[in-house]
Order: C-alpha cells, then sequence, then structure tokens
C-alpha cells in the first residue's frame, strides 16, 4: 500500500508542473514594428526629401543559427505611411530574425539600396528588453530617377568637395 502512495506520489509531482504551465495564458505576442521609405534624391541614404512606400512587401523570417534552415517567416504590405507590423507569438531566442524587403509598391522607386533592404530584429524575451514591441531600421528603395529639387536637399548636408 505505502508503494502505491509513493508512486502515485511520485507521479504527480511529475506530471503537476506540466499541468501549470499548460494552464497559464500566453504572454504577449511580440509586435514586430518597421518601415519602408523611399531615397528620392538617390543618395544613398535618407534625407528630408524621403517619402514612405505603400504597398511595398516585405517579409520576416527567422533562421536557425547554425544551419541557416528558415524556421518562420511571414510577410506584410506596408499600409501608406510606409509603415509595416508582424504580430510573432513564439519566442525565437537563438535564431537570426530579419525583416526584408520584398517588392515596392511604387514603379518610379522600385531599385533596392543595398545594404538597407533587410533589418536584424531581436525576437526574444531573453535579452533584458521589457516591451514586447521590436522596432526594424527603416528599410530603404532608390528612386530611379532623382527628383527635382534634390539639389537644394543634399545643400543641406553639405556634401559639395568644396565644403569639405
Amino acid at each position: 500500500m505505502a508503494r502505491v502512495v509513493l508512486i502515485s506520489f511520485v507521479a504527480l509531482i511529475c506530471v503537476l508542473p506540466a499541468l501549470v504551465s499548460a494552464s497559464r495564458p500566453v504572454r504577449n505576442p511580440f509586435v514586430v514594428h518597421g518601415k519602408v521609405v523611399c531615397d528620392t534624391c538617390c543618395a544613398g541614404f535618407e534625407t528630408t526629401a524621403t517619402t514612405p512606400v505603400k504597398d511595398a512587401i516585405v517579409r520576416l523570417e527567422c533562421k536557425n543559427r547554425d544551419t541557416l534552415e528558415e524556421v518562420y517567416s511571414d510577410v506584410r504590405k506596408t499600409d501608406r505611411d510606409g509603415a509595416y507590423e508582424f504580430t510573432v507569438m513564439e519566442d525565437h531566442e537563438d535564431q537570426l530574425c530579419q525583416t526584408q524587403l520584398v517588392s515596392s509598391g511604387q514603379k518610379d522607386c522600385s531599385k533596392i539600396l543595398a545594404g538597407r533592404e533587410r533589418a536584424n530584429v531581436i525576437v526574444t524575451n531573453n535579452n533584458g528588453i521589457i516591451s514586447s514591441d521590436r522596432f526594424a531600421n527603416n528599410l530603404v528603395f532608390v528612386r530611379n530617377q532623382p527628383m527635382s529639387g534634390c539639389a537644394q536637399v543634399l545643400q543641406q548636408y553639405k556634401l559639395d568637395d568644396e565644403d569639405a
């Protein structure tokens, strides 16, 4: 009889933590925020003339850090302000997560600016960040031809050789 009680007690100790953790509510999902913009002056960086890109397609993907095998991906379209949001339910602690450009919503601004086509995003709670909101750096397309007025815009940044 004592053996049955002991076995029951051990089973309860093993099963109880699983039951407790299963009944806990899901924590807040991660929300990845970002923006897609157009370098209208073909400056290679964001300026005061930079504009948002509506209807751009952005992809969030997370890859295994060792094998680089894709383990999560999702796609979103930007709103009129060039903003996008991904809601991610899982923690991706040991994975490399990035937002990346897929396509532009503007035909006249569809070239991808090298080095600004993707942004790293940390999608884990095990890093000291309290908020579940994550913010990606802006992703940038370059206009096919600079718009008029860019010379004045670029003067603000004193890029002429004479001013150096």
